[in-house]
């Protein structure tokens, strides 16, 4: 196939990349060009999809992957100059398009977020972050793209990907602080589930889909099985070798010291979350049993871990985006080992 990935360049792109060349398809990036790590095998495009898109008029191409759309006006900027050039359109969407996660298993049916119409004028114009609402934006771009290529539209509802260049910090927090061994404060039940995807499994289904040319709505997170953090966790010690033990902290007292949830403690969301006013229970439990239906498969946690550790271990950039710092981390632990001591007097 003829593909263009819109972005290409970082994480979930790098991975579609490496895909289509393993298939040898011929790939075409279109993204500002501020990224050198593209790979020398495929064609660049330089434009901004906020700004110049000529670059990709009157072209044709098989299949399009949108790796970075994140509001209904980009897409529709898109669309105005691919028309229909193109025979199959992936949009990279999230599992954050739902309203909340309050029951288990919720389907690709279950109700969506939405905006009020004058803060997406601010967000088109520029006046506010697409960021500050990202789920309720991914549903606009959803129904934009469906809009301009209907049955044509792969829709992935993504939930967190994994995996080496996770820019996110989230997973390889944990397998670097795991790594580095001794206790580790870790926020709620050991039997609290968790659900992640690899990258490179995303990347292998959408290509899969594409070259079918399979359109749909799709929720697209892992396992196929119940996750917990703890086996997450002792995956990461059996990997990485660690002398890690694991400190089960109560969710209330984590929150009473104002520990951030999901930020400094990553892939953490309080069973009982504040939400509209009262305290609701959040799962992490999406149904991916469509995309099962459809193929997807997984690569072994083990394997996913053993990259990110991997990666760890090369990584030139200090600042991390996620991750509770071993200073605050150390308060804490002494606070709940002083909660435990009165306890038990």
């Amino acid at each position: 196939m003829k593909v263009l990935i819109l972005g290409g360049t970082r994480f979930l792109g790098k991975a579609l990349v490496e895909e289509g060349l393993k298939r040898d398809h011929d790939i075409t990036l279109f993204n500002r060009g501020n990224n050198k790590e593209a790979s020398s095998e495929v064609k660049q495009l330089i434009g901004d999809r906020d700004g110049d898109v000529s670059q990709l008029k009157n072209r044709n191409w098989d299949a399009v992957m949108d790796t970075c759309g994140f509001a209904p006006h980009q897409i529709n900027k898109i669309a105005a100059v691919l028309g229909d050039s193109i025979e199959h359109y992936t949009y990279i969407s999230s599992i954050s398009v739902y309203k909340d996660w309050i029951p288990l298993t919720i389907t690709e049916d279950y109700h969506l977020q939405s905006m009020p119409q004058d803060r997406l004028k601010d967000v088109e114009e520029g006046r506010i972050s697409p960021y500050e609402y990202y789920g309720a934006l991914k549903v606009l771009c959803e129904a934009e793209a469906e809009k301009y290529w209907p049955g044509r539209v792969l829709h992935i509802r993504a939930g967190q990907l994994v995996g080496q260049f996770d820019y996110t910090d989230r997973l390889p927090y944990w397998v670097q602080r795991v790594a580095e061994g001794g206790n580790i404060v870790v926020p709620g039940r050991p039997d609290r589930p968790i659900q992640l995807i690899d990258v490179k499994d995303i990347a292998t289904w959408v290509f899969d889909m594409a070259e079918k040319r399979k359109a749909g709505t799709f929720n697209v997170t892992g396992p196929d099985h119940k996750l917990t953090m703890e086996e997450l966790l002792n995956t990461c010690k059996s990997v990485t070798n660690s002398n890690a033990k694991f400190v089960w902290a109560d969710e209330q007292f984590v929150l009473d010291h104002h520990i951030q949830p999901w930020t400094e403690m990553p892939l953490w969301i309080p069973e009982q979350f504040p939400l509209e006013g009262e305290t609701k229970p959040w799962k992490m439990c999406i149904s991916v049993k469509k995309a099962l239906d459809n193929g997807l498969s997984f690569t072994p946690l083990e394997e996913t871990i053993h990259d990110v550790y991997q990666w760890e271990k090369v990584r030139q950039d200090s600042v991390r985006k996620a991750g509770i710092s071993r200073n605050k981390e150390q308060e804490l632990l002494d606070a709940w080992f002083q909660k435990e001591k009165k306890e038990t007097l």
